[in-house]
């Protein structure tokens, strides 16, 4: 267990489009809440959804089975690894989260500051 079920940020019966749209009435930097990932894929069981600079990010949280740890976005070298979701939320309430914008090839970055809940 990925130690979202108790938590006020994972919303489980969430989809991106109920997720992005609930970020955007926040409309407050650092908003985010976790879903499952839209592909139901084993090795990306989730999805942690901010919001920063009026826009929305979907960064994949991948599951690596050889250590049973989580990281966040695309694999690479030096990443950090948490061994629950609900450490890399801990890490990230404290320590800011590098948003990539792909289209714009742009970096922000935000800390996890307000939990949004899907109504």
């Amino acid at each position: 267990d990925a130690g979202v079920h108790s938590k006020a940020w994972y919303a489980a019966t969430c989809d991106r489009k109920m997720a992005e749209d609930a970020l955007y009435r926040s409309n407050m930097d650092g908003s985010f809440l976790i879903r499952k990932s839209s592909g139901q894929d084993s090795r990306q069981p989730y999805t942690l959804v901010v919001f920063y600079n009026r826009r929305v990010y979907n960064i994949p949280i991948r599951f690596i089975e050889s250590t049973r740890q989580y990281a966040l976005g695309r694999e690479k070298s030096g990443e950090e690894r948490f061994d629950s979701v609900a450490e890399i939320v801990e890490n990230h309430q404290h320590t800011s989260l590098v948003l990539i914008d792909s289209q714009n090839n742009t970096k922000d970055s935000t800390k996890l500051k307000h939990i949004v809940r899907v109504s």
